[in-house]
């Protein structure tokens, strides 16, 4: 019995000694891997880098907080949407960054022809953006950068043409889009039945952004008659419910929801704290979500 008992401890100390090597081989080809992972990793930033001239895009994550934190409130408040001059954590950028710590982030609008639609990124983005803005047939490029909780976001607007040739540059407008903003005239409701087609076109090409339906010229609208203003908040209203989208009534010309919607779009993607309430008061600008 015993002889049997020394025999066995050397095939158990040989099975043991082979799975410490087997682990020892795997690691060393786990190291290796690991090693050439990281060169091919180098070598191809280093083609992006040759091949594009801008260095390797590595995006900063923001900060979480609590929304009732008073700092966080601050910040929200202060970084750039309420349109003042001045404010420290607003930066308005004249372009086209390289920067690494930039995080862009692409808007399209959508809307017919004479309803305010460029106005409206004007009103947002400023004049001296207005000089910078790229223009191609049936489209408006034009940025405006924030800093956000520490971090750069820059608005890429996309405001494509509103006749039907426009049609053609949808795809590559809303193509990576976070939010599409679909405008139309208050005081035209043509303009607010055509909104159904420029939507049906949007979804082809991006099923996610965020949708927003946006009346402009409601300093004009105002002046109309109260039946007639119902009238247009009622089907305004429904439509925004069809299309799963916030609804806000806009004025370029007295700066009215402009920077308000913008906020939204920041609230909406990072979770920041969003405080407006829903106003349906007729003679008022909606607000509806």
């Amino acid at each position: 019995m015993a002889q049997k008992t020394h025999d066995s401890s050397p095939e158990k100390m040989t099975n043991i000694c082979r799975k410490i090597v087997q682990v020892k081989i795997r690691w060393k080809i786990f190291d290796k891997a690991s090693i050439f992972r990281e060169f091919f990793r180098f070598i191809w930033e280093r083609i992006i880098v040759c091949s594009t001239g801008r260095k390797p895009v590595r995006y900063r994550r923001l900060s979480r907080r609590s929304s009732s934190s008073p700092v966080a409130m601050e910040e929200v408040e202060g970084y750039g949407v309420g349109g003042g001059e001045g404010d420290p954590l607003t930066a308005t950028c004249s372009g086209y960054d390289s920067d690494s710590d930039l995080v862009t982030l692409k808007i399209s609008i959508l809307g017919d022809c004479q309803i305010g639609k460029t106005s409206f990124v004007i009103k947002y983005v400023g004049d001296e953006q207005e000089k910078r803005c790229l223009q191609m047939k049936g489209l408006n490029l034009m940025d405006k950068t924030l800093v956000v909780r520490g971090a750069r976001i820059a608005f890429r607007i996309w405001d494509v043409g509103g006749d039907h040739s426009s049609f053609d540059q949808i795809p590559i407008a809303c193509k990576d889009a976070v939010a599409i903003l679909f405008m139309f005239d208050l005081t035209s409701r043509s303009t607010l039945n055509n909104v159904i087609s420029w939507y049906t076109e949007a979804r082809k090409w991006n099923q996610t952004a965020i949708p927003i339906l946006i009346g402009t010229k409601f300093d004009d609208f105002v002046q109309l008659p109260p039946d007639i203003q119902w009238s247009v908040v009622t089907q305004a209203r429904t439509y925004a419910k069809a299309m799963k989208a916030t609804l806000f009534f806009s004025s370029s010309t007295h700066n009215i929801n402009v920077n308000k919607i913008f906020k939204f779009i920041m609230a909406k993607l990072f979770n920041l704290p969003w405080s407006v309430k829903r106003n349906l008061t007729i003679g008022e600008p909606i607000i509806d979500f």
